[in-house]
């Protein structure tokens, strides 16, 4: 049997002790991470996406490209308004006669399609600030001797069913009148129109121009007439009574208009920033 004098116990039990302490604070020291951690605020929620609709059948403003992406001015400019506003959108192709049902029963949350701002529409839906002023434009074949609106009134004329073209035309030659011509896009009357379907095609002034410009062979000509159409201005829509989301678009509108994005955007499309484009026009 070994024999321990005091002073041997007293050492070895020191030891002991030294080395207790030792994985105490060790074990403190890992615990520690595990406490910061389950302190920290938990992540952020995801943003909201808010699903946008648009017909995408009216280049330059709504079209798709090659690859089935949606593109065109309104959509650069609400991609802009959105990263000024502090919010994520996501364009789906609509078809226009079903787009403001679509907005009603909230499968969008928001509608950008060249959408004028009228009264009758307010009654059902809220607006943006506008985004875009057009006007209503003839167009016809370079051989045609239609000069005004006014002449019209005994041609067949397409339009697209539900625009302002068609409200205004409808006036014109009568709610029950067979001249009155509807597709369901601007670029099909158009179609009409060089395979001698319709006599004139009346439209937003934006659209008519885009594509008598890019296609020449149709050999059509333009007619404007200031005196019998009301000047317009598309805005973007959404449900009644949404203000959060209508405070945002409108927040974003203004700051891009503020600091020259807006006026970049548009001289992309149509050549010149809103004044010059407004002045050569009324030339």
């Amino acid at each position: 049997m070994t024999r321990w004098t005091t002073r041997r116990f007293l050492k070895t039990a020191g030891f002991a002790a030294a080395a207790l302490v030792l994985v105490a604070c060790g074990k403190k020291e890992e615990a520690a991470p595990a406490a910061a951690a389950a302190s920290a605020p938990p992540p952020p929620p995801p943003a909201k996406v808010y699903v946008i609709g648009t017909d995408a059948a009216y280049a330059p403003f709504e079209s798709q490209n090659e690859k089935g992406e949606i593109v065109g001015f309104s959509m650069d400019i609400l991609t802009a308004v959105a990263a000024k506003g502090g919010f994520e959108i996501k364009f789906v192709n609509t078809p226009w006669e079903g787009i403001f049902n679509s907005l009603q029963q909230g499968d969008r949350d928001a509608l950008i399609s060249s959408i004028t701002i009228t009264d009758e529409r307010k009654q059902t839906m809220d607006f943006s600030a506008p985004y875009f002023d057009a006007e209503q434009l003839i167009a016809v074949k370079e051989t045609s001797k239609v000069a005004k609106f006014g002449d019209l009134k005994k041609l067949k004329v397409g339009v697209q069913t539900g625009t302002t073209g068609d409200e205004v035309v409808t006036k014109l030659l009568g709610k029950t009148s067979t001249n009155v011509k509807r597709f369901e896009s601007t670029p099909l009357a158009l179609k009409e129109l060089q395979s001698g379907g319709v006599d004139a095609v009346v439209a937003d002034n934006g659209v008519v121009i885009h594509y008598v410009a890019n296609n020449p062979a149709d050999k059509f000509k333009t007619v404007a007439d200031k005196t019998s159409f009301a000047p317009e201005q598309y805005g973007i829509a959404v449900k009644k009574g949404n203000t959060e989301l209508l405070e945002k678009i409108n927040k974003g509108l203004a700051d891009i208009k503020a600091d020259g994005s807006y006026d970049k955007i548009f001289a992309t499309y149509f050549g010149a920033a809103p004044a010059a484009a407004a002045a050569a026009a009324s030339k």
